[in-house]
């Protein structure tokens, strides 16, 4: 992708309230397989070379969600925020965010520039999926590239309009579609890639004609085609991987899928796991080679097991290093130290900066009376 040259800035809306979680937290800060949502989006655009800054839209909460990215954030990404101060639509929170991106007309000589743009509820969306959109959008000439996907059963979503000769001319929300166009099964995923250039004048025409009363960044779409500009799309193959969290019934929904992602990268680097569908573990845990998990464990936080160990049934592990060839069962620890080839369990709690020397055996430390 570098022979394209082009500078790219993400816009990430994270202003909703997010009411259907019930949370006192943030959506965006609600956590899959021990990362927040917006943790994973960061990890996923991480490994598109062509990003010159992420601008994150934030409003309700925004505190709380400024001060808990950056203190957890470990990646190089130049993350920028803007406030929306009042929530009237994905319109106006990117009218917002094109405040802090850079016009390449006028900065970079008049190359082509382009911003991405998703929402911060889509956690399990990976790099390759990201990175196919980029590069359809940058292949063509088109002037926005939505990412689309086929659903059986498409209710909730905004549908995907076509012309008769295929060409997209538009998205309609659920809720503003006839009869007709709620039977298409082809729908909007919410991200996009604009071309720079001609966005602003496209966002300064939507008006807020729906049943929301709102700025829909979906009507850009019409507005660019009504316009002679041509509009692309890329269908994605796995629907699962732009499942928008709303409640917690999806938050379950999505925390299986990428528990199922790690339990199977870790078989596939020789970790052997008895049963998947009943063991968690963190993404960020480490596992050696021929490390074998019963069921029932979990791997919290930086949890690292060493080549050889086996985590037997019923163990909890926050934050701890376990050595090589350990023997665990039954076993509780939060921050602790297992040696090489230690023996612990069943029925132990090990304390934070518990420390078990290599090759000792503990036994149960619970009152059984």
């Amino acid at each position: 992708m570098n022979s394209y040259h082009a500078p790219l800035s993400v816009v990430v809306m994270a202003a909703g309230e997010g009411t259907r979680m019930k949370s006192q937290r943030p959506k965006p800060l609600l956590k899959l397989c021990g990362k927040t949502m917006l943790e994973h989006i960061l990890s996923a655009l991480e490994e598109i070379v062509l990003i010159d800054r992420v601008v994150i839209v934030v409003g309700h909460k925004e505190e709380e969600i400024r001060s808990e990215l950056l203190a957890q954030y470990k990646g190089n990404l130049e993350l920028v925020f803007v406030r929306q101060e009042s929530l009237r639509g994905t319109g106006d929170a990117l009218s917002v965010a094109m405040t802090r991106i850079t016009d390449p007309m006028t900065a970079l000589g008049g190359r082509r520039g382009a911003v991405m743009v998703m929402p911060a509820d889509v956690p399990l969306v990976d790099a390759e999926t990201l990175t196919s959109l980029v590069e359809t959008h940058f292949s063509s000439s088109y002037a926005a590239t939505l990412l689309t996907a086929f659903l059986e059963n498409p209710f909730g979503y905004g549908r995907v309009l076509r012309s008769k000769t295929g060409s997209v001319v538009g998205v309609v929300e659920e809720r503003d579609a006839s009869e007709q166009e709620r039977q298409i099964q082809e729908i909007n995923t919410s991200l996009y890639i604009f071309d720079t250039a001609p966005l602003p004048a496209a966002l300064r025409r939507l008006a807020p004609y729906n049943s929301q009363g709102e700025l829909y960044l979906t009507d850009a779409v019409s507005v660019l085609s009504d316009a002679g500009y041509s509009i692309g799309s890329l269908m994605v193959d796995d629907p699962s991987l732009v499942m928008g969290v709303n409640d917690r019934a999806q938050l379950a929904d999505a925390e299986k899928v990428m528990r199922g992602r790690i339990n199977s990268n870790w078989m596939k680097e020789g970790v052997t796991l008895i049963d998947p569908d009943v063991t968690y573990i963190d993404c960020r845990s480490t596992l050696g080679e021929d490390v074998t998990i019963w069921p029932g464990v979990v791997l919290e936080g930086t949890t690292t097991i060493g080549w050889g160990s086996e985590i037997g049934p019923g163990c909890r592990l926050v934050d701890c290093v376990v050595g090589e060839k350990v023997r665990l069962s039954y076993c509780e620890a939060n921050n602790a130290y297992i040696g090489d080839g230690a023996n612990v369990g069943p029925f132990v709690d090990l304390t934070p900066g518990t420390k078990v020397a290599p090759h000792q055996e503990i036994r149960s430390t619970r009152n059984t009376e």
